[in-house]
Order: structure tokens, then sequence, then C-alpha cells
């Protein structure tokens, strides 16, 4: 089944997780969720020739409230049957830019390099969506390709209400430019329903984030939503038409790094013949260790092994433990 499940004021949570939050639509394992989000708040919308802030956006900025942390995300959905210690398969099947504008900016305290950029700065960019690329305002032109930067599940209980700027096990804000439309993404579960959400659009970023946003946008994305029971997974996992993906989270670059190889490490060895000896120098030798984003708090590192180099490995082995 399909379901539409639009950005608007009683469908949308600004800035935070929680475990208590109410679903606001309420699926079947298996069915696919047509999801819109928007980004930005009033000081982020565009000037006239720039492009044109969508209605529900202005809807959302004069009714909703932020708390914590800047993402508006879109729901949250429960997934039928999902309880603690499952696993959710998130299958980004579509994802669409619906408006022709998008910004960046820059801000002090922030970013990999404040000390250098101590101002804040923003940048107003034009989306050409015919031609799907975004106008530089220095000149040129960027190609665009499309992600969430924040798909999720709520976490723990234990944890409160929690900001939308670190990534955690519950997924977040990862922001991982590699989870364009084909991917697969695999959550743990740790309340019943799982309660999925999605936001943060980005029309194009490069590893690192460096300046603290990517081209933050509203898009619009098919999402297959499916419960694995009894699958535990430690962190996220996802898989592209191209590679294997383990991810990490941690304020320390190198922990991080450590823990993306380690994930990687276990999957290979769990799912495969290979021993974990085989399968570090396998990661030695053809495992890309890349970085995610530095600036959420817990910086990212994943891991990328290219399929093709164990064509008999599933997805299900390798992202379920």
């Amino acid at each position: 089944m399909i379901h539409r499940l639009d950005a608007a004021p009683g469908n949308v949570h600004w800035g935070y997780f929680d475990a208590t939050l109410k679903p606001v639509l309420s699926v079947s394992s298996g069915d696919t969720v047509v999801i819109s989000s928007v980004s930005g708040s009033k000081d982020e919308l565009p000037p006239p020739g720039v492009g044109t802030a969508l209605q529900s956006h202005l809807d959302i900025l004069d009714s909703v409230q932020p708390e914590l942390g800047p993402h508006i995300l879109t729901g949250p959905v429960a997934i039928e049957g999902a309880e603690p210690g499952d696993v959710l398969e998130v299958r980004v099947e579509k994802v669409e830019l619906i408006q022709d504008w998008g910004f960046n900016y820059t801000k002090p305290g922030k970013g990999v390099l404040p000390q250098r950029f101590p101002e804040r700065k923003l940048y107003q960019i034009s989306i050409d969506l015919e031609n799907n690329v975004a106008k530089c305002p220095w000149g040129g032109e960027l190609p665009l390709a499309p992600f969430f930067g924040i798909m999720a599940v709520a976490p723990a209980p234990t944890y409160g209400r929690v900001s939308t700027i670190e990534p955690r096990e519950y997924g977040g804000n990862i922001d991982n430019r590699e989870l364009t439309a084909g991917s697969r993404l695999y959550l743990p579960v740790f309340v019943p329903g799982a309660l999925f959400s999605v936001g943060d659009g980005h029309g194009c970023q490069g590893d690192g984030e460096v300046n603290l946003t990517a081209l933050e946008t509203a898009l619009r994305g098919n999402f297959t939503l499916i419960v694995h029971k009894a699958r535990k997974l430690a962190l996220p996992r996802a898989l592209t038409a191209d590679h294997l993906i383990t991810m990490a989270f941690h304020p320390n670059l190198n922990e991080a790094a450590t823990i993306a190889l380690d994930q990687m490490i276990d999957a290979l060895s769990a799912a495969t013949s290979l021993t974990a000896e085989d399968a570090y120098a396998l990661c030695s030798l053809a495992c890309s260790l890349r970085v995610t984003q530095l600036v959420d708090g817990n910086n990212g590192i994943h891991a990328m092994l290219p399929k093709k180099l164990l064509p008999e490995l599933s997805a299900d082995r390798f992202a379920l433990e």
C-alpha cells in the first residue's frame, strides 16, 4: 500500500527526537510512504528573484516552534509490528526536489574552521529544477544529487527529548550523501512502532559538510518501510547499488573510524566465510573510510566496500546481524 505524508503543521516536529511522540501515520511493514520535508527558519527564506517558499513551509514557520535543534522533520510514522530489538529497513525508492531554491550558511563558532570564518554568511541559491543544477552565487553551476540528511527512528525512552543535531545509533542527522534514491538504510528499533521521521533535505553536499550545511532545500521521497524481527543492530548500516556501508559517530574522528571499521569486519565475518583476519586484510585492500560529516557534534565516518567483491553476499545477510 502507498501512503502520503506531506510536511504541514500537524505532521512535523522541529529540532528534536522523543520516544513519546505520537505517530502522525501508521502503516504496515512493506508499505511505501511518500514523504515531503522542508528546511529553514524565517531567516533563511529566499529574497525575491532567488526562489519561492512553499506555502506549507510558511504555514509551519507560523505555527510550529523549534526546540533544541534546527531541523524540521516530517513524522513520526509508526510501522505495525516493530518492537525494540528489531531492525527497520528503509528503502529509498525515489528522491525529488520540490522547490526552486536552497541555502547554505556559515555560523559563528561552528563548522570545521570557525577561527578563520567567524562571521555568519548566508548564501541563497537558486535551483534549476529542469536541468537539475544549482546556480552558484559566485558563478557556475553545481550538479544536484538530492538525499535526506536525516532519516531516523525514535531513540530509546531513557534518552528523553534530544536534539536533532547529533547522529546516534538511531540514525538522525547522518548526512551521508551516499543515501540517494536506490539505497537502503537499516536502523535498530528502540520503541514500539519504530517511529520513523525524515527531513533535512539536501540538494548536494560534499563529504564533510565543512562549513556547517549542505544545500538545504525541500524534498519529496518515496520510502518503503520493512520490519525485520529480532535482528539486532548496534549502529545503522546501508547499501547502495555498488557498495556495502557501515557507519559510526563519535566526537573523536579516529574513534569513529575505528568503530566503522570494526562494524565492517564484524558484518563480513558474520555473513561470509571470511575470518575476521581475512576481513581486516580485505578492508585494507579495498574498503574506503570516508568522512561523512565533521560538523554535527558526533563526527561521522562511513566505511564503503564494493559489493562486486562479494557477489554471493545478500543484502540481508550483510545488514542484519
